[in-house]
């Protein structure tokens, strides 16, 4: 571990990431600065973790302070392209993200997990797998806990499962993890890239490029954007598919699920109705948890145990309840367009699709064809409502509500007896709420309110 004792360091965002690196900082014997645009009255309870372990910290504004360290701390929800990160580049001040200042002090061995879709549950179900198996696996990154918070309490025989998000990857420098997982690659968060897919494809490639042959990178082999890139990296790569057999890694076919080895000889793992998470896109995720199983050589009745014990993930397809025959879904983790067309193509009932929030360049072209099939009406709300409204309002009823609260209830009189009402915005939450988990539990909230 790199000695960072009287280092000073700058942490721009005070919210989860930038606590947690400002709390390592803490304990590492670092003198940590933490600065956030937010206005105090939005920090109380960051601002009291601050207090509590004797942080300096400023709200409101990036003062000329924050350029007196020797190097520099961001969290993932700064913009690449903000001001205070450009200034500091401009005075030759190092920028890296939470996420690689949390690896350099990490012993154990990091399993990183990144995608457009599919990223938490894959981190979730990849740590419930290895601890079923009596290893000791934590689950950290995007999906909630920062991974600097947990960062020390991993040892050298121990894993953390790390699901990380292209923004994270932004401001990498040496982050080299053990065991590369990379899902799938469609356009989403343009807003933050220029409007270029190329530039987001070029942020998710990060995750490889300081691996080596002493790594693993498993790869989905059935996207192509994804196959086109992997020809870049150094490391061992092991492919996933749920359409093809492949020479090394995982794959299903007439409903089971085996590995190859690196000999390409197969085996029978087990089933795929085995997998207590249903549709197409959860066994893709599955199969990727498989290859670091086998490369941990797990037993693969214990592989079983894990895949038939897990439960999935708060906000991403979660049964909230079933009243009077109308299930309700929350699917609030749905940030994208692709998230919605895996969502409706998981239910074969009739469906009310609760969509909207902030827009980050949305083509519901791509969802047109599912919609016109599978929804029998959308509860447009947020600052999307009117360009969702003009989309579909030919191809099924629209209706512009304006809260979510609202849009539970009006979905409830609307509904029959074996539909489902499903919260999968596509969009992000931060136009009306303070994330898709708030979005989420309030959905969860106003349909248990229902009598």
């Amino acid at each position: 571990m790199k000695n960072y004792s009287g280092k000073r360091i700058t942490v721009i965002g005070a919210v989860r990431s930038g606590l947690g690196a400002a709390k390592l900082a803490k304990k590492i014997g670092a003198v940590p600065f933490v600065s956030d645009i937010s206005e105090r009255k939005n920090l109380k309870n960051m601002i009291a973790e601050f207090d509590k372990n004797n942080i300096e910290y400023e709200t409101g504004k990036h003062s000329g302070k924050v350029f007196e360290c020797d190097f520099m701390v961001t969290s993932p929800g700064v913009p690449s392209d903000a001001d205070v990160l450009i200034k500091a580049k401009q005075k030759g001040i190092e920028v890296i993200s939470e996420i690689e200042f949390a690896s350099e002090v990490c012993k154990g061995k990091i399993i990183a997990i990144t995608g457009t879709n599919g990223k938490t549950t894959t981190t979730s179900l990849c740590a419930h797998l290895i601890n079923t198996a009596g290893l000791k696996c934590y689950s950290a990154g995007n999906i909630g806990t920062a991974f600097s918070e947990i960062a020390l309490d991993v040892q050298q025989n121990e894993y953390v499962a790390l699901e990380v998000s292209s923004f994270q990857l932004d401001f990498i420098k040496n982050f080299k993890p053990e065991f590369g997982i990379l899902l799938n690659i469609t356009p989403d968060h343009l807003n933050r890239y220029n409007n270029n897919f190329d530039n987001y494809i070029s942020s998710k490639a990060r995750l490889f490029e300081n691996q080596n042959e002493e790594d693993y990178l498993i790869f989905n082999q059935d996207d192509a954007v994804v196959e086109s890139i992997v020809k870049n990296s150094w490391a061992n790569k092991l492919k996933f598919s749920t359409k093809t057999k492949v020479d090394y890694g995982s794959y299903s076919m007439d409903g089971n699920i085996y590995f190859a080895n690196e000999n390409n000889e197969s085996e029978l793992v087990c089933k795929v109705s085995d997998l207590n998470l249903k549709g197409e896109h959860n066994l893709s995720n599955a199969l990727s948890v498989v290859s670091v199983a086998k490369l941990l050589k797990i037993e693969n009745d214990v592989i079983k145990t894990a895949l038939s014990s897990f439960k999935g993930v708060e906000h991403r397809l979660e049964l909230v309840k079933t009243l009077n025959g109308i299930k309700f879904i929350n699917d609030s983790k749905a940030t994208n367009i692709n998230s919605v067309w895996y969502a409706l193509q998981s239910f074969d009932e009739p469906v009310l699709l609760i969509l909207g929030g902030q827009d980050k360049g949305n083509d519901y072209n791509e969802i047109k064809d599912l919609v016109i099939k599978k929804v029998k009406k959308i509860y447009a709300i947020g600052s999307s409502a009117e360009k969702i409204y003009n989309f579909f309002e030919d191809l099924v009823p629209v209706e512009i509500i304006e809260s979510l609260e609202k849009c539970v209830k009006t979905a409830r009189d609307d509904a029959q007896r074996g539909d489902v009402v499903l919260l999968s915005p596509a969009c992000a939450s931060f136009d009306m709420f303070k994330n898709y988990e708030d979005r989420g539990r309030k959905f969860k909230n106003a349909v248990m309110s229902l009598s």
